[in-house]
């Protein structure tokens, strides 16, 4: 457990320096479509290895939807605004998803918000007013991007949890699940992938400059970032509770930002670090329930 945890560290943490890296090769959209076909391929394989059926007619619309929400537009928005943002800011503002999922959950998935929730929320907001506080209007906009992409993350997760509920009443029935969440990833990542090459053919993202580099940039992201650490992180999600898995992901923006100054040479100022200090540590609010006398 502890290996597998310390490779998504490593993986996803080090994938915000490669996705800047990105940039200089590929348009945003084109390459968050190249990266999933490739994961979304990889998967595929994994999942015809094991003889596993495309998931039941039932799940396909929330599929579609959250293989929309989290594939397209949460990896597009973060990729359009690492542009102008530094890797370690775009990465914590990513992860300020636990903070839309407690909102979310209150109104959708009855799980009310207890002083400690609020406690966390308040203190995550300021730190996200915090970083605002960016000399360029640019800047600002990529801000409002990233964390529309946390958002759709977050609303995706809502609709996991619900559908993961449904799955889990069919076996406690006694039924054989009819549906795996390595099945329910893979077509997600497929149908995601499918708007984004929709999308592609009907606008000019510009062109890809092909090299050694941006084939190992893109090599990263399909195989290591998208398919594998996923599955790690599937493996994790069922074997350990997930208010534990939650607090132990969020050492991948810590690693984001350790990675963008020794990486990318990126300055760490006074105000950044308070306002993504203040996030990191709402969201542990959030995350961590208080354990009784």
């Amino acid at each position: 457990m502890i290996k597998a945890l310390c490779a998504i560290y490593f993986i996803w943490g080090f994938n915000w320096v490669v996705m800047k890296e990105a940039n200089f090769f590929f348009p945003p959209v084109v390459f968050v479509a190249y990266r999933f076909a490739l994961g979304a391929a990889t998967l595929l394989l994994v999942t015809m290895w094991l003889r596993l059926p495309p998931p039941p007619r039932k799940y396909w619309k929330w599929i579609i939807l959250t293989g929309i929400l989290q594939t397209a537009v949460n990896n597009v928005a973060a990729q359009i605004g690492i542009q102008s943002l530094g890797a370690g800011l775009v990465a914590v503002l990513n992860y300020s998803m636990p903070v839309w999922v407690a909102i979310l959950a209150h109104f959708f998935l009855h799980e009310h918000l207890t002083l400690r929730k609020i406690l966390g929320i308040v203190i995550s907001m300021t730190g996200l007013f915090i970083l605002m506080n960016i000399n360029t209007v640019g800047s600002i906009t990529a801000i409002l991007l990233t964390l529309t992409g946390a958002v759709a993350w977050a609303v995706a997760n809502i609709i996991m949890r619900q559908q993961n509920q449904v799955i889990q009443q069919s076996t406690r029935c006694g039924n054989k699940p009819d549906c795996t969440i390595i099945q329910y990833t893979t077509w997600q990542m497929i149908a995601g992938t499918i708007l984004l090459f929709i999308y592609m053919g009907f606008t000019d993202q510009g062109s890809v400059q092909w090299t050694p580099l941006s084939i190992a940039v893109l090599l990263y992201n399909g195989i290591l970032a998208s398919a594998f650490a996923f599955f790690l992180w599937n493996y994790i999600l069922s074997r350990m509770e997930a208010s534990k898995a939650s607090v132990a992901i969020l050492a991948v923006p810590i690693v984001g930002v350790i990675c963008g100054i020794l990486f990318l040479g990126e300055a760490l100022t006074i105000t950044t670090t308070l306002g993504m200090s203040l996030i990191l540590i709402g969201i542990l609010l959030i995350v961590t329930q208080k354990k009784a006398a």
